[in-house]
């Protein structure tokens, strides 16, 4: 069975942490893992606008996509740190194939609406292409650029991409590995596992917000798409791809 594994925030933007996950991937990966990776890159994205004098907006944690920030979501996201990935993971041994969601439309999607620009909303996902690289031993490692059949080119949120290519195999397993320790309660402690109920009363109440938010919607999106299981954990602790295989009770699962 597929794992789907997003990855983004500084997990990404740190070359330790990138090099250290993608070890303990590519380890996975020789042990029988079948996977795909999913990628973001916001920060180095902010950061490549900043050095060029432009000025990063966003509207409920998406950011305004005008012609010229797709023109770096192109260089960055599916240029330097997909490459950057795919290099990582060659160091550790794997196979990596650097992909984005318009390669062979693996995510096709939709403007979201005009005010965001050439921000998208997954329509549908086709893993055809991931699957035959998959059985040939390949690990599929996709920048978060889809696009329509038109050839327009979309920003999309990275979360929602992983959940679009989740459910469409669907995958046993989407992971989520991120800057924090899981999803917090009220209380702000750490919630062990949540139901997609829960989910809905973290948002209802303003305890979930932002990008918090975006992964919850999506990690319920591709739970009612027939994914069996979505971890929530920490990217940052030190041989979490083997703690999350083995089952061990890490960050937040939702079922």
């Amino acid at each position: 069975m597929i794992t789907l594994i997003k990855l983004g925030g500084t997990l990404l933007d740190a070359a330790e942490s990138r090099k250290r996950l993608a070890h303990e991937i590519a380890q996975a990966f020789e042990t029988g893992l079948q996977a795909i990776v999913v990628h973001g890159g916001g920060k180095q994205m902010t950061r490549f606008l900043a050095e060029r004098g432009i000025q990063s907006h966003f509207v409920n944690g998406l950011r305004v996509t005008t012609p010229e920030v797709l023109d770096a979501v192109l260089k960055i996201l599916a240029g330097s740190v997909n490459q950057e990935l795919v290099g990582a993971f060659l160091a550790a041994g794997a196979r990596p194939v650097g992909l984005s969601g318009m390669d062979a439309l693996i995510t096709e999607a939709r403007q979201m609406n005009p005010d965001l620009g050439s921000v998208g909303q997954p329509v549908q996902s086709n893993t055809a292409l991931p699957k035959l690289l998959i059985e040939h031993g390949y690990l599929p490692v996709v920048a978060c650029v889809a696009g329509d059949r038109e050839g327009r080119f979309y920003n999309v949120n990275a979360d929602q991409m992983a959940a679009s290519i989740a459910g469409a195999f669907p995958a046993q397993r989407l992971i989520f590995l991120t800057d924090v320790e899981g999803v917090r309660g009220a209380e702000n402690q750490t919630l062990p596992s949540i139901t997609t109920a829960e989910c809905a009363d973290l948002i209802a109440r303003g305890v979930a917000t932002g990008g918090m938010q975006a992964k919850l919607d999506a990690a319920c999106g591709a739970l009612r798409a027939g994914v069996r299981e979505v971890v929530i954990a920490p990217g940052a602790q030190p041989g979490i791809i083997a703690t999350l295989l083995s089952d061990k009770r890490v960050g937040t699962r939702l079922t």
